[in-house]
């Protein structure tokens, strides 16, 4: 006879998290942390599954940053249905211990200051400091943040950094499980935790796709039915050029010109298409070594990244 479905604890309160973490601890179990924003798909559920392998206990937060986003990106829009996120962790194979829904991590029993706060290196502010809520200290990941997704959303890695590392000051997990598909994200997580000394363990799990290759992104319910179809261009001409590149092709400009080429044929536009080393995130001219040639494009009004990882 199958097991119920577990139900995982509910958690709002920061010291409450901390308590629950350290109290595991004492019974000498280890703790994965998955971090979400909510709105949970396939590629979330396969993070989870793989940190239920890692640890004795599962801890998923879901937290939507406002220090990620800028006061012109999607905040306000971007999707939550919390009932059925749970609804999806109670079917994860051997369940999730907890789920850590924090109301505000930048509330610090203050009031708001007011003011639009304090700029990033190049004048932009996030979400969080346009509301003026006395956050002023930021992680950079300074040389891993500069490209790809950091040239066009300037405060976005700068605010992952920063959230990412006070949920694993709150969880104080021994592993942690990424998507590769934000694989500058995961990169840039890898190093944070090399050079501040986390004794965590940061674990990359593959792109998940839907059944005909696009990438699985809670921002694909956005896209209309011929968006969606358009959009499969860049999936597929990434493995065109993963192919070609396999075959011999090494020359990164003619690789990119067929991507950028492809997506716009599709009705798209590129945001970047970048083929970068997979440790350093340095643009590359030929193909030398593992590569990962990463895209960011837009749909309609969805921003949409894909990777591929390129070993030749």
């Amino acid at each position: 006879m199958a097991a119920p479905p577990k139900e995982p604890l509910v958690i709002t309160d920061k010291a409450e998290m901390r308590e629950w973490s350290r109290s595991a601890r004492r019974q000498g179990r280890t703790i994965a942390l998955v971090p979400t924003m909510g709105f949970l798909h396939e590629g979330h559920l396969s993070l989870v599954r793989e940190a239920r392998r890692r640890a004795d206990a599962v801890v998923v937060s879901v937290y939507v940053n406002p220090g990620q986003f800028a006061p012109s990106e999607d905040l306000s829009t971007y999707p939550s249905d919390f009932e059925g996120d749970l609804g999806k962790l109670r079917a994860v194979p051997g369940g999730v211990d907890v789920v850590f829904r924090p109301q505000n991590l930048y509330d610090y029993g203050q009031r708001e200051v007011g003011g639009s706060g304090v700029e990033s290196d190049n004048g932009s502010v996030s979400c969080l400091e346009e509301k003026g809520m006395g956050h002023e200290a930021w992680v950079r990941v300074e040389r891993l943040e500069k490209g790809m997704c950091g040239k066009s959303r300037p405060v976005f890695f700068r605010g992952v950094a920063t959230v990412v590392t006070k949920l694993f000051n709150i969880v104080e997990p021994d592993v942690s499980v990424f998507g590769k598909k934000d694989y500058q994200q995961w990169r840039i997580i890898r190093r944070l935790v090399r050079d501040l000394d986390f004794s965590i363990q940061v674990i990359g799990s593959e792109v998940m796709r839907d059944h005909d290759g696009l990438a699985l992104s809670s921002r694909n319910v956005h896209l209309s039915p011929e968006e969606r179809e358009k959009a499969l261009s860049i999936s597929r001409s990434l493995s065109r050029a993963k192919s070609a590149a396999e075959k011999g092709q090494v020359n990164c400009q003619n690789l990119k010109d067929s991507v950028i080429q492809a997506i716009q044929e599709a009705g798209g536009k590129i945001d970047y298409a970048e083929i970068v080393d997979q440790e350093s995130l340095e643009a590359v001219e030929e193909i030398r070594s593992p590569v990962v040639f990463c895209v960011a494009a837009w749909f309609g009004k969805v921003r949409l990244i894909d990777n591929i990882e390129i070993n030749v």
